[in-house]
């Protein structure tokens, strides 16, 4: 159980790290956002609003009384780094390396969350 528990937060951490350092570009360096948006085919409208969701969606992960809610958030970011993925695959820019190392992370910590709450619920 420790293990999982180790593992689950490391996974985690890097995960969440790296949703709030994108969240913190779309707000403090909004114009290399802008263009990045831009150059990808992206409406640079939802720049913002996709900040916002990252803080709340990592937020609604670490919370552990909402599955339902948490559940939601793990697809949402699921979809976000998929279309993240997809898109610099697609410009073949070279940087689609790093949405798809977060998904590994993302998909790592969502299997080990689901063990380390069934053993907690089995510890009961």
């Amino acid at each position: 159980m420790k293990t999982i528990k180790i593992l689950y937060w490391i996974s985690i951490s890097f995960f969440g790290l790296s949703m709030l350092s994108g969240a913190a570009l779309y707000f403090f360096n909004y114009q290399h956002a802008y263009s990045e948006f831009s150059r990808l085919g992206f409406p640079t409208y939802i720049i913002y609003p996709l900040a916002i969701a990252k803080i709340v969606g990592v937020i609604a992960i670490l919370q552990n009384k909402q599955q339902t809610i948490k559940e939601w958030a793990y697809a949402g970011f699921t979809f976000n780094l998929l279309f993240a993925f997809s898109a610099h695959y697609a410009t073949k820019d070279g940087e689609a390396f790093g949405p798809a190392l977060v998904l590994i992370f993302l998909i790592f910590s969502y299997i080990l969350d689901k063990k380390r709450v069934q053993k907690s619920i089995s510890n009961e």
